[in-house]
Formats: C-alpha cells, structure tokens, sequence
C-alpha cells in the first residue's frame, strides 16, 4: 500500500482526498465548506461579499483554520497520516497572501500544543487576500501594459494580457494604495505556495504552473520577467518567491503536523499548483492531443501544449503543465448560463437538448448561426445585450436550441485554434457532460470522439496525483488508475458532421466580426 495526500484550497472549501496508488482507489476524502463550518468569518461563499467596485477579498485566516479543521476531523474520524508518504496541493489560481519577514521564522518554530490560525497571524501584513474573482484593477492593468510597451508584450512575455482578476495587477493596487503595508511585506506568497510553506514548514518556491497566472512569469524563461515585476511595484522582485518546476521536493512534513495528527517524519511534501493546473493533471490530459471541455457556468477548455504559444487575440491563458510543458485555459463565461437561458424562455427540459430539438432540425441549422451570449461574452469580449441570429424572424424552440449549441460550440473551436494541437478525442466533465445531446453536438463540431470523465473532484485527485509523481510513480500509470472515462459512454461523431461545420467556420467568425 502507498498513500498519497491531495488538499485543493477552493473559493468555497477546503478538500482532502487519500489515494492508494499501488491499488488504485480512494482510501478516504474529506471537505470542509468555509461558509459552514467556520460561520464566524462572515464569508458564506468564502468571500468577503461586501467589497465595492470589484473588490473581492477572503480572509486567509480562514483558509489556515480550515486546514486544522479539516486533519482534525479525519484524524477523529479515524485516518492514519503515519502511513501518508507524500502530500501536495492546488490553490484557487491568482489570490495572494501578504506576509511580514517573521512567516518563516514562524514557520520553523509552531507548536503543536497550538493552532496555526494563532500562531500565524500576526505574520499577515494585509489582513485580507484579493482572489481570483478580484475585478478591481482594471487601471492597474493598463498601467502595466503601458509600462512594458502595449498587451500584445505582456502577452508574449507571461501568456496573457494584463488581467484584472490576477495577481500581477492586484499586487500592484496594493502597492499604489497601501504603501505602508507593502512595505512591511517581505513575502508574497499564493494561495498554493502558502498553504505549501505550512506544510513544509519553510516557505517555498512558486511553481510555474500557478506562477504563469500572475503577469508575472516569463512563459519561455519560466522565472521572474524583470520589466514585468518592475512595472507592477517597487522592489517587488525580493518579496517573490523563487519560481520551480511543479514536481519539486520542499523537505519533510513540518514537526507541527508530525505532532498533531500523526504524520510520519518522512512525508514528503511537494509544492503546490494552482487548481486548473492540477485539474489537468487529475483528468488524465497532461499530455498534447487530450483536449478537457469542462461544462458548467462557464464552459471552459483544457489543452496540454508542446511549445509556449500565446493567443493573438489575448482571449486564451496559457499557464505551466505541472507534469512539463505548457497548458492553455480558455474560459467562455457563457455556458449554462446560455443553455438554461433557452431552457427557461421556451419551458424545456434537458430532454430537448438530448432528443427533441437535434432531430427535429439539421446539422448546420439551415443556415441559422447565433452568437448565444446571454451574459457578456469574455471569449470573444463582446457584450451583445442578448443573443444574436443571422436571420431575422421567430425561431422555433428546436431552432432555437440547435443554434445555441452549434453558436457554443463552433465558438470554442474558432478560438481554440491557436492552440496547434489537434485532439485526437474530448474528455468532457461538469453538470452538462451528462447530456447525450450536447456531447454529439460537441463531438460533431470537433469530428472527434468524445468521452464523459469519471473524475469527481479533479484538482484534488490531480494534487495527490501530483504528490506520487513527484516521488517517483509514473504519471501515466496513475491516469491509467485515476483518470478513466466512464465505460460504455464515448460518443462518435456523425457521419458528414464535420465537414458541415468546416464549411461553417467562416461564416461564423465573419458573423462575430459584424458585431
């Protein structure tokens, strides 16, 4: 038996799962929700809901208590970490944590006869930690790009253009607006670094895989980006960690956890990714060809990739692939919200979008294309008001969810083309992959097969994953363990689908274009 420990650091909850990796099964998993059960903090959602302006911040205490909440209660509940010989992690991607120069030496000396939330807190020099739904630094964004000469350089440089919901940028308000307290700073750690120096007992480097989500990171040089970090605040380079590959060995466990819940001297801890990081490594698409649509609010598309290209566009992220290489992110912020939006208008069930409304109406819709953007739209930025169809008229229900999930779809491959990589098969997961319907018609604009993951809690399984690769297990047998699809349930493309849709490419983007 080998036992490995994977924790994700969520918006809304801190997760454990215990793999055995010589059988290939969950021993045990664990969760808990900081809006439940840690009431006090006043963050239902694990967030501080009252922010202005875009303002999104947690309480990084919170995050800290949890993490003794939670090894207490599978301790109590029986868990025996003496056997766990190797931990890591996923953090929620771009939050940050603000320290004084005391966090390491706090570190190397906590108590087990105390809790962390005590002993660390007078390390925090910011009381609160700007996360990844932080849109307040729009200005900070543009104040960058101009530093460094316009967004297609930043960019090039660390694989985005200046983000207002990352870290780059909201370090840079806290410089502008909290001179005293930056100063005070002397680390500046991640959510996944920090909680990653806890458990090491030391604070640690930055991988690239989260590392690449700050603005901050040289994508082809995979360190610091000087004119970057120079844009974004003042003496900023000392106050970042060292960045490093995502398999690196931070030391033992820290004696804290050896004394409080069992944990043997010799656990090795690996330092921590970020959550969409991790998730690629647990859905099994860690190597280029295996493309990861998850469908859920937002639909969003996973991709390894060979080389460090960048979206002309600026619309896609690219970040580190913690097993080597690069990863991209595509985020398309209309997903359910556009198919529950037609559902709802028209009183459907999900059967119309398995059965009713595909048989009902042809592949290509005769012609009918819709930009289904209910919401604004991130990827293309557009913000419609509302759906729009290339044809003017009534549409009937069936025509009108035909040309949702043909507009979806076709959508994510025009902007998922810059990526290089032809997937030879689509993992889907998420609410929506459930749906027969809306795994043909992806299946179909892609003219590959695709299959449903059975993967509950990806960046969790992907973290302890993680943490037995970076001791030694082979990572393709552990996807051949953790990452299956489910049985049974791959769905081939049409005959002659493709083709269709090839043809439909042009007009499609020549149709977004006009807007």
């Amino acid at each position: 038996m080998s036992l490995v420990l994977g924790l994700d650091s969520s918006t809304q909850s801190l997760s454990a799962v215990i793999l055995d990796t010589d059988q290939g099964i969950v021993v045990a998993g664990d969760s808990v929700n900081f809006g439940q059960d840690l009431p006090d903090y006043g963050q239902p959602h694990g967030y501080d809901e009252s922010g202005l302006r875009g303002e999104i911040h947690a309480n990084p205490l919170m995050w800290v208590e949890a993490l003794d909440l939670l090894l207490g209660r599978m301790k109590g509940a029986g868990v025996d970490f003496s056997k766990i010989e190797a931990v890591s992690g996923s953090g929620q991607q771009h939050g940050s944590v603000y320290l004084r120069s005391c966090f390491d030496e706090k570190l190397a000396s906590l108590s087990a006869s105390s809790d962390l939330k005590s002993q660390l807190a007078g390390c925090l020099a910011r009381q609160s930690s700007p996360i990844w739904m932080d849109s307040s630094t729009s200005g900070e964004c543009s104040e960058i790009a101009a530093a460094v000469g316009g967004n297609q350089i930043v960019c090039s440089k660390s694989g985005s253009v200046a983000v207002a919901r990352f870290t780059g940028p909201q370090i840079r308000k806290f410089f502008k607006t909290e001179s005293d307290a930056y100063a005070e700073t002397g680390v500046i750690h991640l959510v996944s670094s920090f909680f990653a120096s806890i458990l090491a007992g030391k604070s640690v480097a930055i991988d690239h895989g989260d590392g690449a989500g700050m603005n901050l990171m040289n994508l082809a040089e995979k360190e610091w980006d000087r004119d970057l970090v120079n844009a974004t605040a003042d003496g900023l380079l000392e106050k970042l960690p060292p960045c490093a590959l995502s398999s690196t060995k931070s030391g033992p466990v820290s004696s804290y956890f050896v004394e409080k819940y069992g944990f043997s001297p010799i656990c090795e801890t690996i330092i921590w990714s970020g959550d969409n990081p991790c998730s690629l490594i647990g859905m099994g698409a860690a190597s280029p060809g295996k493309v990861v649509i998850s469908l859920g609010t937002s639909d969003t598309l996973f991709a390894a990739m060979p080389e460090p290209r960048t979206d002309p566009n600026g619309f896609g992220h690219v970040f580190g692939n913690p097993a080597g290489g690069y990863m991209s992110l595509i985020c398309f912020k209309n997903g359910s919200l556009a198919r529950e939006a037609v559902k709802k208008k028209f009183d459907l069930d999900w059967s119309a979008f398995e059965k009713e409304a595909l048989s009902a109406t042809p592949i290509g819709n005769d012609g009918l294309m819709m930009l289904p953007f209910y919401e604004p739209e991130i990827t293309p930025a557009i913000d419609t008001g509302g759906p729009v169809f290339s044809k003017e008229g009534d549409h009937s229900p069936e025509a009108t969810v035909r040309a949702v999930m043909e507009g979806q779809f076709l959508n994510m491959r025009a902007h998922s083309g810059w990526l290089g990589v032809d997937p030879e098969r689509i993992y889907i997961t998420g609410g929506a992959s459930e749906n027969d319907g809306i795994a043909q018609m992806i299946a179909n604009v892609f003219g590959v097969p695709v299959d449903r993951l059975d993967v509950p809690g990806s960046a969790t399984i992907g973290a302890a994953m993680r943490a037995a690769h970076g001791t030694g297990t082979d990572l393709a047998e552990l996807e051949s363990k953790f990452s299956q699809p489910k049985e049974g349930r791959t769905i081939a493309p049409e005959v002659g689908a493709k083709e269709i849709y090839d043809g439909m490419i042009d007009s499609f983007q020549a149709f977004i274009h006009q807007q």
